[in-house]
Parts: C-alpha cells; sequence; structure tokens
C-alpha cells in the first residue's frame, strides 16, 4: 500500500530550483530517508509532504490525499517531529503533550493518559513536571518525539531527528525509532548521519541539488557500489558529503 507519493515535485524560491522534478513512492510500515548534505532540497520535500508549504508544480498525495486540496485531512493522520526546538518554554513536559492534543481534539483525560504513556515510552517519566530549560538537547528531542506519537499517527515524519546530538543520545532516539518501526508504523526521514540511515532505514532516496539520485535499500547500495554509504554518495554525485 502506498502511503506517499510524488509525481514530477517542483519547488521553486524565486528562481533557485529547490526540487527538481523528483519522483518516488513510500510504503506502508517502511522507513524511508532522504540523504543528502545541507542543501539538497530534502527538508522542502518534507514540508511539503506534511503540508507546511505549496507545491510549485507536480502532484504529492499522503494517504491517496491531495496535499493541496486535503491538508487538514493529512495533518489529522501524521505527526511531525520537526527539525528545530519548538517546544513551549513556559510549559513542563507533560503540559507541551497535552497542549498540543487540543490541535487534534482529543479529549483532556485521553489526551494525559497517551501523554503519560509517551512519556515513559521516550524514557521521561521522572520529568513529567520538568520545564523545558531544564532538560539537556537529547531530552528535548525525545520530548519532540513523544509530542509527534500524541495523535497516534499513521505516518511519522522526522526531520532531522538527531541532528546536534551527542552519540549517547542519538542511540537513544534510534532505539525508539526502531521500536516504532517493528510496530509497522510508517517512518519518513531525513538526515545527513549515513550510519543513522544504514541503521534505521529500509529505502534511501539519495538527493542532490534538489535531484533523486538513486532509491534503493542501503545495503543494495553498498554492495553495488562498494563501500559505505558516503562512499556511494561519493560515487554517484562526485562530491564529497560535507555536513555544515
Amino acid at each position: 500500500m502506498t502511503i506517499v507519493s510524488a509525481n514530477a515535485l517542483i519547488k521553486n524560491y524565486g528562481s533557485f530550483r529547490a526540487v527538481d522534478a523528483i519522483d518516488f513512492q513510500i510504503f506502508k510500515g517502511e522507513v524511508f530517508g532522504f540523504l543528502g548534505p545541507n542543501g539538497a532540497g530534502k527538508t522542502t520535500v518534507m514540508r511539503i509532504i506534511y503540508c507546511f508549504m505549496p507545491q510549485s508544480s507536480g502532484e504529492v498525495r499522503v494517504f491517496g490525499l491531495d496535499v493541496a486540496k486535503d491538508p487538514s485531512m493529512i495533518k489529522a493522520r501524521i505527526g511531525v517531529m520537526p527539525q528545530e526546538d519548538n517546544l513551549d518554554p513556559d510549559l513542563n513536559a507533560l503540559e507541551n503533550l497535552i497542549v498540543y492534543a487540543r490541535y487534534f481534539d482529543i479529549p483532556k483525560r485521553d489526551a494525559l493518559r497517551s501523554a503519560s504513556d509517551l512519556l515513559a515510552f521516550v524514557e521521561l517519566k521522572g520529568k513529567v513536571k520538568a520545564k523545558i530549560g531544564s532538560l539537556s538537547g537529547g531530552m528535548k528531542r525525545r520530548l519532540i518525539l513523544a509530542r509527534a506519537l500524541i495523535n497516534n499517527p499513521e505516518l511519522l515524519i522526522l526531520d532531522e531527528p538527531t541532528t546536534g546530538l551527542d552519540p549517547h543520545s542519538r542511540h537513544a532516539v534510534w532505539d525508539k525509532l526502531k521500536q516504532l518501526r517493528d510496530k509497522d508504523t510508517t517512518l519518513v526521514l531525513t538526515t545527513h548521519y549515513m550510519e543513522e540511515a544504514e541503521k534505521l532505514c529500509d529505502r534511501v532516496a539519495i538527493m542532490d541539488g534538489g535531484k533523486i539520485v538513486t532509491i534503493d535499500s542501503p545495503a543494495s547500495l553498498m554492495q553495488r557500489h562498494g563501500g559505505n554509504l558516503e562512499d556511494v554518495y561519493l560515487k554517484l554525485t562526485g562530491k564529497g558529503f560535507i555536513v555544515t
């Protein structure tokens, strides 16, 4: 079953083409990654998928619904973990989840139960009343993940889920994403960490300059081209993988 599909997707910012006529499909239950350095176009693709910005041309469908025509219906069924930290600093950890649940018209009693369960899931049960400013970077990322799950989404979108985290915190987030994958949740993520793509993704789309260079499983790409994913990227694009 196709969860997300794009056909001839283009996004322009004035005269600059950030996404250049790409096609892809994402299937139910898989972990699909957009891989590439900063400026490759992957975050723009994600923002179009979760109806944050319109495409310039082409078609994108989520659950068979057109992102341009049915954004409200799509948003009700997805969870989004954005790249930036946008937690409310005036609320504690539990309140951040309960307030966010209002966007989905979740009854307060149900929201409280779900929020408590999710804080336990991301190993923040002891931080229920903690203010956001007191949390470490890794804790904040795990709290944002919990918030993205408050509506029990069918599709979870993660934009650079572990950027800026130390190795221990990064692996803690990976463990939670693997648990979601094991529950057959469809995950779509962007990353510029090659190891992250290898550990988590069933398939990756390698992007460069707004185009998709190839789509395949990490194992197949490494077997076909030799070396690790960074070596594959270099061979396919002729560019070193520079992350800023």
